[in-house]
């Protein structure tokens, strides 16, 4: 299957003020690799892929060259069904995710059923180091474990992430803020015993304070708890 056709579609769907845009957002990935596609014209393309001969050949080109076709790669990804294909998938591309944007976009929908195994997957990503597959774990554990499937284990599973890599910590505030509006008795603890390192813990209650879903009350009671450096 020629590779030259997908990038084809891709460059059709071009968009040169939405890549200028979008090299100002990305400071880790180079402007060259930047083919400037609007998602909603990605996602239109996913779809029109999805289950074909030309869709399952271009999952297994890896790497890719662009940084469009990493995201394409993810949304073909993740509208697969099954939990095994789609885990499968994600440990072959998750090493090819170089930054934020691309991890952001990944939703598996394979995930959306709580699949008994998945905690443990997630927690396995959490613990590989790698920058943006420690990221997407985060996200998942967010997206997913917030509301009925929530266990107080997992609030123990993101503040032991430890990093220096910016768009970790990042995604570990936005957890612990996310989880503050969804279960703030069980994630409160995490900031009055400063179990986050000072930064994270800081950016969690800018985060968190910034939220509709967080009360009045609860905001100055987190507003208090800001780290001044000593």
């Amino acid at each position: 299957m020629d590779m030259d056709a997908i990038q084809e579609k891709l460059f059709a769907l071009q968009d040169l003020n939405y890549r200028q845009f979008q090299a100002k957002l990305m400071p880790t990935v180079d402007p060259e690799q930047i083919i400037g596609v609007r998602m909603p014209a990605l996602r239109k393309l996913a779809k029109e892929l999805k289950g074909t001969a030309e869709a399952e050949a271009f999952l297994a080109a890896l790497p890719h060259r662009y940084y469009d076709e990493n995201n394409l790669h993810g949304l073909l990804l993740c509208a697969r069904s099954g939990y095994e294909e789609t885990v499968a998938g994600l440990e072959i591309f998750l090493p090819h995710v170089d930054n934020w944007a691309t991890c952001d976009l990944l939703s598996p929908r394979a995930f959306r059923s709580h699949p008994p195994q998945l905690p443990g997957q997630l927690r396995r990503w959490l613990d590989s180091g790698d920058t943006y597959t420690v990221r997407f774990g985060l996200e998942m554990l967010m997206s997913f474990y917030l509301d009925e499937c929530f266990r107080p284990e997992y609030l123990d599973w993101a503040a032991e992430v430890k990093s220096e890599e910016y768009y970790v910590r990042m995604m570990v505030a936005w957890y612990f803020a996310t989880a503050l509006a969804k279960q703030y008795d069980a994630a409160l603890p995490y900031l009055t015993s400063r179990r986050l390192e000072q930064w994270t813990h800081n950016k969690t209650i800018q985060k968190a304070v910034e939220s509709y879903r967080i009360t009045p009350e609860q905001k100055d009671a987190l507003r208090a708890l800001r780290w001044k450096n000593s």
